[in-house]
């Protein structure tokens, strides 16, 4: 038998096997589609939350700014009458609203808590804007300076386009390090590695095998986010150097495949390639942000993520499915995850065995 009939038939047995394996096809794809559509449907249109205010009494200045703009801070602001003060007061203690707002004379006094510094932090800065707005207007002197502000990235991205790539980036490394590391360990304790040895089938051909297999796998896995995400309850929207996310993807692939490989090769049994392969999994889900953006977590966490190949991935990805930037954008997280492939694939190949002795 040719080399390529024996790669040939051993892909066929390989991809017969997956397919017929139920749990493997939920882990895979079932269940990775199932949290796509789980945060989809909770955040895929969700917007800003408002500023709750409380106002107790008559507040001018705040109600001369709403009645100017009521369409701009509409969004990000809303102000409430309060009917008893020391009520109020506990709402913002227990967290129920972002603040209190009161006015005596010319001094506005806005009451909120330091245990919420975010929503303390917005709602300061919204009070400090209508103050520096209302002495403009007092004065009457056109201000020397102005701003105004513009999104970078298109109007039409949403929470979908960080979500569809993150998450499918997490599907991915579980997929690659969790399958290669349980067939290898899983192959060498049932005695299926030697008698591959012994069988008229390269080695090299029966590991390329499994490693295509992974990849047809990974484009199915792709390909039913997309389909997914893209349909018009969730909203994904498509454009630019897209198409750069398959390289990206089958990179990625090849990354967690040999990063699995090499678990694979050390672990003597299921049980420790099982364990291993979650200690390695899930701290690389949650610091290279498929379940949270990296810019909102502290500097050393952002620090420490870039030992994580998962990182790559999803920046890969985000680039050019969520930011709409060029290919170019896409090469680097290639390059490092092909390095993570060579570098694991030297690694695995030192540890391998044929057998637990």
């Amino acid at each position: 038998m040719s080399t390529f009939a024996s790669f040939k038939s051993l892909s066929r047995a390989m991809l017969l096997g997956f397919l017929r394996d139920r749990g493997a096809l939920a882990f895979t794809i079932l269940f990775p589609l199932m949290f796509l559509v789980i945060f989809a449907g909770i955040f895929g249109s969700q917007t800003t939350s408002k500023v709750e205010v409380l106002r107790v009494g008559s507040v001018p200045i705040v109600e001369r700014a709403v009645a100017a703009a009521p369409d701009e801070l509409g969004e990000v602001m809303k102000v409430t009458e309060a009917s008893d003060r020391a009520r109020a007061l506990r709402d913002v203690e227990k967290g129920d609203v972002s603040a209190v707002v009161e006015q005596r004379g010319h001094e506005l006094i806005v009451h909120y808590s330091a245990a919420d510094q975010v929503r303390a932090g917005t709602v300061r800065s919204l009070m400090n804007q209508i103050v520096q707005s209302s002495n403009v207007a007092a004065t009457g002197e056109a201000p020397a300076y102005s701003m105004s502000s513009q999104q970078v990235e298109d109007e039409s991205l949403d929470a979908i386009q960080f979500f569809t790539p993150s998450l499918l980036g997490w599907a991915l490394a579980s997929a690659g390090v969790f399958g290669a590391s349980q067939t290898l360990v899983s192959w060498r304790t049932k005695g299926i590695l030697r008698r591959l040895q012994l069988s008229p089938a390269p080695i090299p051909t029966v590991f390329a095998a499994r490693v295509v297999v992974s990849l047809a796998v990974a484009l199915v896995q792709f390909t039913l986010f997309i389909g997914v995400a893209t349909l018009p309850m969730f909203g994904l929207r498509l454009s630019g150097a897209w198409w750069m996310a398959v390289p990206m993807v089958l990179a990625g692939v090849l990354a967690f495949l040999s990063i699995g490989m090499v678990v694979g090769a050390w672990a003597k049994t299921q049980e420790t390639a099982q364990a291993v392969t979650q200690l390695i999994v899930l701290p690389m889900a949650f610091l290279g942000g498929s379940f949270f953006p990296l810019d909102a977590s502290p500097q050393w966490m952002r620090t420490l993520s870039h030992v994580f190949p998962l990182r790559y991935l999803n920046e890969g990805m985000l680039n050019v499915m969520g930011r709409g930037l060029g290919p170019m954008s896409a090469l680097p997280q290639i390059g490092v995850l092909l390095g993570v492939a060579l570098v694991g694939g030297l690694i695995a190949v030192r540890l391998f065995r044929w057998d637990d002795a």
